[in-house]
C-alpha cells in the first residue's frame, strides 16, 4: 500500500495528508485543479466531475514520457477534493459537485482495480450546526448519532456515505473507509481560539470540536492499513475541544437538557473518537494547547 492517489492534495488537509505520506516513503500523486502551497510531490490537473478526465488519471497506460509519474495504477485512494463547506458556493452548486465528484472517483477507482478507498465525509452529517435550538441527541456524539445533514453539503456526504456501502455491496472485498472529519485547523489557526473563550456560543456548532491536519492524516495513513473490508465510517477530532472550560461545564450552560453519557473529564472532545482508537488505532499527536505554549 505505498503507492497513493489523493484527490484535493492542495487543500488544507490534503496537503497535511500529502506531507504525512511522502515523508514516511510513500509515492503519492496530487489529483486536483489548483497547484499546491506545499508541493511535496507531483500534482495533475484534473477536473473531478469529468469522469473521462477521472478514469484517465486512475491508470497511466502510455509510454514512458511520464517522468513525474512513479506508479501506473495506485494501490488506494485518498479522496479529498470538495467543495469544503456550506455557503461557499450555490447550494445546487456544492452538493452537485461532490455528489459527482465522489461517484467519479469511486466508480473509476473500481474500474481500475484500486479496492481500498479513504475519503472525507464530514462532521456535519451528525446535524450540524448545533444550538440550543437544534441541540444533539446526546453527547458525546458518536457514529450511532442520527444523521441529520442541514445542508446541500452535508446531504452530499451523507449520500456520498450510502454510495460507498453500496459500492462496497457491489465490489466485495473492497473497502471504503469514511472518515467524519471535524473542522481542520493548521498550527497558525490556533491564535484565533483565544478569542473564543468568553464566548462559549460561538462554537457550539460543533461542540467545540477540531482536528489537528496532522492528526487528520495520522488517521488517513491508519485507515490505508487497517484491516477492514466492506464500507464504515469514524469520527475524526482531536482529544481536546477548542475551549479552556471543562466540557462538562460548556453543555450544562449551552446543552442543559442533551443527555451526557458517561463522565466526560476535562476539555475531553465532545465528539467521541473511541471507535477511530478502537478499530483504526488512531490517537492524535497535537493539541492547540501545547501551541498555545
Amino acid at each position: 500500500m505505498k503507492n497513493i492517489i489523493v484527490t484535493g492534495g492542495s487543500g488544507k488537509a490534503g496537503r497535511a495528508v500529502c506531507r504525512h505520506l511522502v515523508e514516511r516513503g510513500y509515492n503519492v500523486l496530487n489529483i486536483d485543479m489548483l497547484p499546491s502551497s506545499d508541493p511535496v510531490c507531483p500534482m495533475l490537473k484534473v477536473d473531478l466531475t469529468d469522469f473521462a478526465q477521472v478514469m484517465d488519471a486512475m491508470q497511466w497506460s502510455g509510454g514512458k514520457d511520464h517522468p513525474f509519474r512513479k506508479f501506473r495504477t495506485p494501490d488506494a485512494v485518498v479522496h479529498f477534493a470538495a467543495i469544503p463547506a456550506p455557503d461557499l458556493q450555490p447550494e445546487e452548486v456544492t452538493f452537485r459537485t461532490n455528489i459527482i465528484s465522489t461517484y467519479n472517483v469511486f466508480d473509476a477507482a473500481l474500474r481500475a482495480g484500486v479496492r481500498r478507498i479513504v475519503w472525507a465525509s464530514s462532521e456535519t452529517t451528525l446535524g450540524l450546526p448545533f444550538s440550543p435550538e437544534n441541540p444533539p441527541a446526546y453527547a458525546p456524539v458518536d457514529e450511532d448519532h442520527p444523521m441529520r445533514p442541514e445542508s446541500g453539503y452535508s446531504l452530499s456526504k451523507d449520500l456520498g456515505e450510502e454510495m460507498a456501502r453500496q459500492m462496497a455491496r457491489w465490489n466485495p472485498g473492497s473497502s471504503f473507509i469514511g472518515l467524519r472529519l471535524s473542522n481542520v485547523m493548521e498550527s497558525r489557526d490556533y491564535a484565533r481560539f483565544a478569542s473564543w473563550q468568553d464566548t462559549p456560543h460561538f462554537r457550539e456548532w460543533n461542540l467545540w470540536s477540531y482536528i489537528d491536519a496532522r492528526d487528520c492524516a495520522q488517521a488517513v495513513r491508519r485507515a490505508l492499513h487497517v484491516d477492514l473490508v466492506g464500507a464504515d465510517h469514524f469520527i475524526i477530532a482531536n482529544a481536546d475541544s477548542v475551549m479552556t472550560r471543562p466540557s462538562a461545564d460548556l453543555m450544562a450552560e449551552v446543552f442543559p437538557n442533551v443527555p451526557v453519557r458517561g463522565a466526560v473529564s476535562g476539555t475531553q472532545t465532545l465528539l467521541s473518537i473511541e471507535k477511530a482508537r478502537r478499530v483504526l488505532g488512531y490517537e492524535p499527536e497535537y493539541s492547540w494547547r501545547e501551541a498555545r505554549g
